[in-house]
């Protein structure tokens, strides 16, 4: 495998309406990120990916961007981002822009040109269709938020235009090599402005199975599931490789893809040493639909990485802004603590590939609790959830308390700084509801105390960066360690060292035979000294919830 500038190196992403406020609007800001690089720079970040700062009506919370070339004056101005980078690269921190290019606002320019003129050029950057009221649409898939892709285009009865996300985020269309020419010039003048790269939103939807047609129902709505189309869509590899060339690869750019549905036989062409993207994320886990478990979640990490090996790098996660705090959805309820969120944070983190931690995730920041009304979330995404479950016959206390455990808001809520006024994060009202629990789960309270969930994720990064020892995690080989015992996780990183992970993921001890002897215990989630295990003994138990990584003989 080829070295990369980027494959040592640890990301953070920040959600920046959240993170932190200095104007008492209530809103974070870029100045904000700037404020807080030190905490960057002590915590061992290497990049920060700022989710959308553009200028947007925020129907979707940015991801619908109305101009690519600007920031939107909630967050601050290009000469703040300017700054961000700069002083980013003083502690070596490079930045990374979230790249939105399945679909634009319906505010853009494009979008309103196209309205003016819909068989002119700019009505060529969408997919447009001729529609009467009362005929067919062109198809009968269902929106990722709800509802029908189609709506009619402003000014125009007799004709609709596709939206997969939010209605006011109409999809560009990829198969106009003008359309495509203006995204890369858009992408290369951000990379000449100095960020480091992109994680890129959304970009398997670019390519569509044309020409339009309708799926079997999944619903009693008669539409369907997105899924269906993406499965037979083909030929996006063409469009990501011409990107690739034309942008990233230029410039040696860091680019992490959301991907999904992609065939083993694609991964070279993905992430190998001349992939489309430098990484994509592993949402092995985050797809599971079932009541998550121990066994569940072993079973799709370790598969995503096995399938992997030798071809490239994952980006790893347990959390993101499209899903609700990791720690609240793989660790029972009656189980979660500090140690557990440790447990969680070192299977994760040591695995092969770049590790991304997510705002408030190295405090081990959780779900709501409950919800009392829709009114107190913001996510687009909430009406679909709430609706669809009221029609699968659960009440009104019901359907919240399920937003309580799905909505993406749970991962949007500010950062809990303190536990002073709206948790430290704003002296003004904050844009969202602050999660009642920023009293006992903040930074302030968690910096200068050696146990705390905060020190743990410092004192893993430190660990994988630690020069005897970060070959071994950065290149090293993944073998999975008894893999079929139950509520075992565990697995070997092997090049220079021999580094083991061990995590006793249930409420019982598990008893371990190792295959040779610890040589030294690199990291622990409890007051276990190495002083505890004997140098001549190949058996160990494993107390409840216990983690442990140590160096092998």
């Amino acid at each position: 495998m080829e070295k990369k500038w980027w494959h040592n190196k640890v990301a953070y992403q920040i959600y920046p309406k959240s993170f932190y406020d200095t104007n008492g609007d209530g809103i974070g800001d870029i100045n904000g990120v700037i404020e807080k690089l030190d905490y960057f720079k002590e915590l061992g970040i290497d990049i920060l990916w700022l989710s959308p700062i553009y200028c947007s009506p925020l129907a979707d919370q940015g991801y619908d961007i109305s101009d690519y070339y600007n920031i939107d004056p909630r967050f601050g101005t290009l000469e703040d981002l300017d700054r961000l980078i700069a002083e980013g690269k003083k502690r070596n921190i490079g930045i990374v822009m979230d790249l939105v290019v399945n679909h634009c606002s319906d505010e853009h320019e494009w979008f309103k040109k196209a309205c003016a003129d819909p068989d002119g050029e700019y009505g060529k950057f969408f997919y447009i269709e001729n529609h009467k009221d009362g005929e067919p649409l062109p198809c009968n898939w269902r929106s990722y938020f709800g509802g029908s892709v189609w709506e009619k285009l402003p000014g125009h009865d007799d004709k609709v235009y596709l939206h997969v996300f939010h209605k006011k985020q109409p999809d560009l269309n990829w198969e106009n090599p003008k359309l495509r020419k203006e995204i890369y010039k858009m992408i290369n003048w951000w990379l000449d402005r100095g960020i480091a790269g992109f994680r890129i939103d959304a970009i398997i939807n670019i390519k569509k199975k044309l020409p339009f047609s309708d799926y079997p129902a999944d619903r009693d709505d008669g539409m369907t599931s997105m899924n269906n189309m993406l499965a037979e869509a083909s030929g996006i590899g063409e469009f990501l490789d011409e990107m690739a060339t034309e942008t990233f690869r230029k410039y040696q750019a860091f680019s992490v893809g959301e991907v999904f549905n992609e065939k083993d036989e694609e991964l070279p062409l993905f992430i190998g040493n001349d992939g489309y993207f430098s990484t994509m994320f592993d949402f092995s886990a985050e797809l599971i639909e079932e009541e998550m478990t121990p066994d569940l979640y072993k079973n799709a990490i370790f598969k995503a990485h096995e399938r992997v090996e030798g071809i490239g790098f994952l980006s790893n996660i347990i959390e993101n802004h499209d899903e609700p705090r990791g720690v609240s959805r793989f660790i029972p309820k009656d189980a979660l603590s500090d140690a557990t969120k440790k447990m969680l944070a070192a299977i994760y983190f040591l695995l092969p590939g770049i590790p991304f931690i997510y705002q408030g995730q190295e405090i081990g920041m959780e779900n709501l609790d409950s919800v009392n009304d829709l009114n107190e979330l913001d996510d687009c995404a909430n009406a679909d959830i709430y609706e669809n479950a009221i029609h699968e016959g659960l009440s009104k206390e019901q359907a919240l308390q399920l937003l309580a455990e799905k909505s993406r808001d749970n991962a949007r809520t500010p950062f809990q700084w303190s536990d002073g006024a709206n948790a430290g994060f704003t002296t003004g009202k904050p844009w969202l509801m602050i999660n009642p629990k920023y009293t006992d789960i903040n930074f302030a309270s968690q910096k200068d105390d050696p146990n705390s969930v905060w020190h743990f994720y410092k004192d893993l990064i430190a660990l994988r960066k630690n020069p005897e020892y970060e070959s071994t995690f950065v290149y090293g080989k993944f073998i999975p360690f008894l893999k079929r015992q139950h509520n075992l996780i565990a697995y070997n990183r092997v090049g220079d060292k021999h580094i083991m992970v061990l995590a006793n993921f249930q409420k019982d001890a598990q008893t371990i035979s190792l295959p040779s002897k610890i040589k030294k215990v690199l990291l622990t989630n409890v007051s276990k000294t190495p002083d505890n295990f004997s140098s001549t003994s190949t058996e160990i138990v494993l107390s409840p919830y216990e983690l442990l990584v140590v160096e092998m003989v």
